[in-house]
């Protein structure tokens, strides 16, 4: 017998016919994951590169405390990831704690009571809505602050809207958000393209406008990122892709150095911004993490892959469409049922290094109006690049799979995850 169908049998109670079921599917799949590998090349030669060009030394990884005066590790940090995102300046520190936190600062750093914000691409993910505050009153939010607020809904196919952005720009709008990934909407992830053609349309009417562009789950997906094609601001979580599974926390903004010191400002204090904030003890893991995120990145594109191939074979609606051109590293999954979506979260808890024993539930979280289930054994709290799944309890009951930092785990927890609905009868 094949030694690692074997440990998959033994170890993992994986039935023969799921095991061929997934090899099928993988088989399907060699050609696109060979496109896959190509933008990962590219990608992690970019990276070493920018490593290269700032003459990273192991003498950047010692750290600071305190205020974190003259840090050289944490300057050397941020000019990698400038010259990676092809940006004039980034912000890179272990005091932000999320992606959420990273967009809020980049927001209240750059507007003033008055302004107006304008989302071309729908409503935000849940827990903007709250940084927002349009459609909820939460207290410190943009719209306590008297920023506007305002959003384009988007096409009956989940595309953008490109005709109305020109009428929805206002005399006194600031700044134009664009949330590259679907959230947890039933539209498709934008492309760094698409991003471009919102950008043009935006400019063309005011170029002043700053547009930024809330990249998680997507940078190292394709060979351009959107700060390559006018975004004035990229921000992100360094618990997901840029991370590589070793960042412990943190989160970045990079782009224009105007826009980059007044989020800094919002951060650390007004007029000493990026000088100040120590990184204590975290730049190896930070600078690591980043030298790694290619590669985390593609096993985690495989995964999607191979779960979007698999859950069609057996008649689910998935989007992206397995060898679909991927702009983030989330695959959305129609499970048809609450029931579905809980074997199948529940099963990827038992394909966990870390609390595979556990067994995830659907409950209330902040930030969201249903209850969320989440399956995730991972390092880090809260990480989204190591392998997981989390879904609202609403119709139409989509899973989103996301994550996988080498491919082999990806594979087994997949197959975990549809042993345990082939176990609890939901499929055959």
């Amino acid at each position: 017998m094949d030694r690692t169908k074997e440990i998959a049998l033994k170890e993992y109670g994986i039935s023969p016919q799921v095991y061929e079921r997934v090899i099928k599917a993988e088989e399907k799949l060699e050609a696109y994951f060979k496109e896959i590998d190509k933008i990962t090349e590219y990608n992690q030669l970019k990276v070493i590169g920018a490593m290269q060009k700032n003459r990273l030394t192991i003498d950047h990884f010692c750290g600071s405390t305190g205020y974190g005066y003259d840090d050289s590790g944490r300057e050397v940090t941020e000019r990698i990831y400038a010259d990676t995102f092809r940006t004039e300046d980034a912000l890179v520190r272990p005091q932000i704690i999320s992606g959420t936190h990273a967009l809020t600062v980049a927001l209240f750093g750059n507007l003033r009571p008055g302004d107006h914000l304008l989302s071309p691409v729908g409503s935000p993910y849940d827990t903007l809505e709250g940084v927002i505050g349009a459609k909820r009153k939460v207290r410190g939010s943009l719209s306590d602050w008297g920023v506007e607020y305002s959003d384009i809904d988007l096409l009956p196919d989940g595309s953008v809207d490109m005709e109305r952005i020109a009428e929805n720009i206002r005399p006194n709008t600031r700044l134009v958000t664009i949330q590259r990934s679907k959230g947890y909407c039933l539209r498709p992830s934008l492309s760094v393209e698409t991003i471009g053609e919102i950008i043009k349309r935006v400019k063309a009417v005011n170029p002043e406008i700053i547009c930024m562009v809330d990249n998680c789950y997507g940078e190292f997906t394709d060979y351009i990122e959107p700060s390559e094609v006018g975004a004035d601001l990229i921000v992100g979580s360094l618990i997901k892709n840029p991370g590589g599974g070793l960042a412990p926390v943190g989160g970045y903004i990079a782009g224009k150095a105007e826009y980059v010191e007044n989020a800094a400002y919002r951060l650390t204090v007004p007029g000493m911004g990026k000088e100040v904030g120590p990184t204590l003890g975290v730049v190896r893991s930070l600078i690591q993490g980043f030298y790694q995120a290619p590669q985390a990145v593609n096993g985690s594109l495989k995964t999607a892959a191979l779960g979007a191939q698999i859950f069609e074979d057996l008649g689910f609606g998935v989007m992206p469409l397995p060898t679909e051109k991927r702009n983030d590293i989330v695959q959305c999954i129609q499970l048809k049922n609450s029931e579905n979506l809980i074997s199948f979260c529940q099963g990827v808890q038992k394909g966990a290094a870390v609390d595979s024993s556990a067994l995830p539930y659907p409950a209330p979280m902040p930030g969201y109006d249903c209850d969320i289930i989440m399956a995730a054994g991972a390092f880090i709290q809260g990480s989204s690049i190591e392998f997981s799944a989390d879904a609202p309890l609403r119709e139409p009951y989509a899973v989103y799979m996301q994550g996988g930092l080498n491919y082999p785990h990806g594979k087994i927890g997949l197959m975990c995850a549809l042993q345990n609905m082939v176990n609890e009868g939901r499929i055959k």
